[in-house]
């Protein structure tokens, strides 16, 4: 491959293992938050188990996720000058407003959150995770918001050498945007919904003592994986107007962008009639039918599958441009790289998202594997006397 190739298989590669964390964490946040608002309102011991053993997973993946984003940074700067020259003033300004408007206070609001167990009164610390929801998906919205631009450069103009912003509401309200938001989030729910299933699939197939925490664990699974599906094919299918029209050789760029899409249309809809037809209507009995258990373990990686799939059609159907009608991708190009130098930053970015992606793993299938009785997250608690009862049941 040339410089040019290895750029982009590069930016494919980390690109491809980020989303991994952040379709996760976009579906933990408000399952956790749904989970949390029930121990509040009802005092019910289950639901503050509930809500910390599948916090505690969250904050694992959302932990790791962090640096495997740091990784993508350096990426710009390196790989891709030209793209900060051309349009750094308005590709980077949503992104500046990312991190400081979201990801500081999502952090902010997630510490207050992990650390404010049994000492923030009650209704302040059920805020902190709704607060940590509704700030994780306002950064979802400025990354697409930026990523929408790059397939539509709405609201700007063309002085001298680079883009210049004349309509911030233009940026907003983009056509590409308003139809992927909604598709993304609707990917993570489903991504929660398929993780929390398995996870409980594989305490009920071990006949685990703790049936009833896994029965609702993996009730509300199946529950998240429905709505996330209809949310993301409904919002996945509107996208191919908007896109279509403002890129016309969207999805015919090449025999990849076909063949990316095919494979992402094809398991999205068997998950999904899987649910509608299968799993839905069966789902207070299918906890007691231990033969479904390990079918759901099985098919718990096929909505990460799918999210990969998506993002690769988005992105490559629009080539050869970065910014569709302005910037190709061979004028964004850093100058006076190598082949060298872009095979050894791969192996090296590759290297470390690919370990942080076996740690989140592992950390995650040993908190899955040790049950809710040996959850670290809000420990001392009011539940802590059932947990110790559970744990010298092992």
């Amino acid at each position: 491959m040339d410089v040019l190739d290895l750029a982009r298989t590069q930016f494919a590669v980390t690109g491809s293992l980020h989303f991994l964390f952040v379709v996760l964490t976009l579906g933990l946040a408000p399952l956790v938050a749904i989970m949390h608002t029930r121990y509040a309102v009802t005092g019910n011991p289950i639901h503050e188990r509930m809500t910390r053993f599948w916090g505690q997973i969250y904050v694992t993946n959302y932990a790791l996720g962090i640096f495997t984003g740091l990784v993508m940074e350096f990426q710009f700067g390196l790989s891709w000058s030209g793209l900060s020259h051309y349009a750094g003033d308005i590709f980077g300004a949503p992104l500046a407003i990312e991190t400081l408007g979201a990801f500081f206070l999502e952090s902010t609001f997630l510490g207050l959150w992990i650390f404010g167990w049994h000492r923030l009164p009650k209704w302040l610390h059920l805020a902190c995770i709704w607060l940590v929801t509704l700030t994780a998906h306002v950064s979802a919205f400025w990354i697409m918001a930026t990523n929408s631009f790059l397939q539509n450069p709405a609201g700007a103009v063309e002085r001298g050498d680079h883009l210049v912003l004349t309509d911030f509401g233009a940026l907003l309200t983009n056509p590409t945007l308003t139809m992927a938001l909604p598709h993304v989030i609707g990917a993570g729910l489903w991504t929660g919904g398929f993780v929390v299933m398995g996870a409980s699939a594989y305490h009920l197939f071990k006949r685990t003592s703790e049936r009833e925490f896994f029965t609702r664990s993996l009730r509300l699974g199946v529950i998240t994986s429905f709505v996330g599906s209809l949310i993301t094919v409904g919002f996945g299918y509107a996208q191919f107007l908007p896109l279509s029209t403002l890129q016309p050789d969207k999805f015919e760029a090449s025999a990849l962008t076909g063949a990316s899409l095919g494979a992402m249309i094809g398991i999205g809809q068997l998950l999904q009639l899987a649910i509608m037809f299968v799993l839905m209507p069966v789902v207070y009995w299918l906890p007691r039918w231990r033969w479904a258990q390990p079918i759901l373990m099985v098919i718990t990686p096929l909505p990460f599958l799918a999210a990969i799939l998506g993002w690769l059609v988005r992105e490559t159907g629009r080539q050869p441009w970065l910014i569709y009608g302005k910037l190709t991708v061979a004028d964004a190009l850093s100058p006076g790289l190598t082949s060298g130098m872009i095979t050894t930053s791969l192996i090296g970015f590759a290297g470390v998202l690919g370990l942080l992606a076996v740690v989140d793993y592992v950390l995650i299938a040993r908190t899955v594997r040790r049950g809710p009785a040996a959850v670290t997250l809000g420990a001392d608690g009011p539940a802590d006397s059932t947990e110790r009862a559970h744990a010298l049941s092992y």
